[in-house]
């Protein structure tokens, strides 16, 4: 629990900076982390939290002692109702108190700082600009691809392939690698790239959240269909060429609850 008097951020940027951190940290949690998180929300504890720090990390711990708290505290008990509800419908609400917080404390920071009208306003944008935890786990961001590909699909019969084919740049149709730059100045094909690119850049990363890049590898779990940075999972172009069928995470340690 990071006290206010020893991480100060004053500007609107600085505020963003902090914001994306934090949550990053609490996407961790509830997606690649999830199997620790779960553990550490033991029912039998007391009153436990949720907090995510602007170094990406994030804990799971008592709330603060003193009164009024430094920063405003994320929502208590998260534990209570681990084993009392279904798995995924707990970290959905768990994310849903987590975006609450994330809000709370960016405003905190806006107010405390004396931020005018127009820089408040210039935060929330840069912060709804970024999906909320809920949307990254419960999956509920969707691309909007249908108006996109309509009217393409009008002048070819052949069907357009999944986005999870799209982004196959080599034969292994699980990684998602940069397209190759094209080799001649015909302007359709430049143009198909650019719309590919424009659809890829709406998928977002199974474990931070953030948008593609056609500058970074990227890998689809073959179980939940998600896509991940590979810095995210830790998987490397060279590795995964050797892998037949990649799991996340949070795939490989899910297991049967109580």
């Amino acid at each position: 629990m990071d006290a206010a008097g020893q991480y100060n951020p004053r500007t609107v940027e600085e505020v963003f900076r902090d914001f994306k951190g934090r949550r990053i940290g609490m996407i961790k949690a509830l997606t690649t982390d999830v199997e620790e998180f779960y553990q550490q929300c033991d029912p039998e504890k007391e009153n436990l939290c949720l907090y995510g720090f602007p170094t990406e990390q994030w804990e799971v711990n008592l709330p603060a002692e003193e009164v009024p708290p430094e920063l405003p505290e994320p929502a208590l008990g998260i534990n209570f109702a681990r084993d009392g509800m279904q798995e995924k419908d707990w970290l959905s609400l768990v994310a849903v108190h987590s975006d609450a917080w994330l809000l709370a404390v960016a405003f905190y920071f806006g107010a405390r700082f004396g931020f005018e009208k127009n820089d408040r306003k210039r935060l929330f944008s840069m912060i709804n600009d970024l999906p909320t935890i809920f949307e990254v786990v419960s999956g509920a961001v969707k691309k909007p691809v249908k108006e996109k590909t309509a009217a393409s699909n009008l002048s070819s019969t052949k069907p357009k392939p999944s986005p999870k084919v799209q982004r196959v740049a080599e034969p292994q149709p699980k990684f998602a690698k940069p397209l190759p730059a094209p080799k001649d100045d015909d302007d359709e094909e430049e143009g198909s790239l650019d719309e590919e690119e424009d659809e890829h850049g709406d998928t977002l990363c199974g474990a931070c959240g953030e948008n593609y890049a056609s500058d970074e590898f990227w890998i689809c779990c073959d179980i939940c269909e998600k896509w991940f940075h590979g810095k995210c999972v830790k998987i490397t172009p060279a590795r995964a060429e050797h892998i037949k069928q990649y799991k996340c995470p949070a795939c490989s340690n899910k297991r049967a609850r109580p």
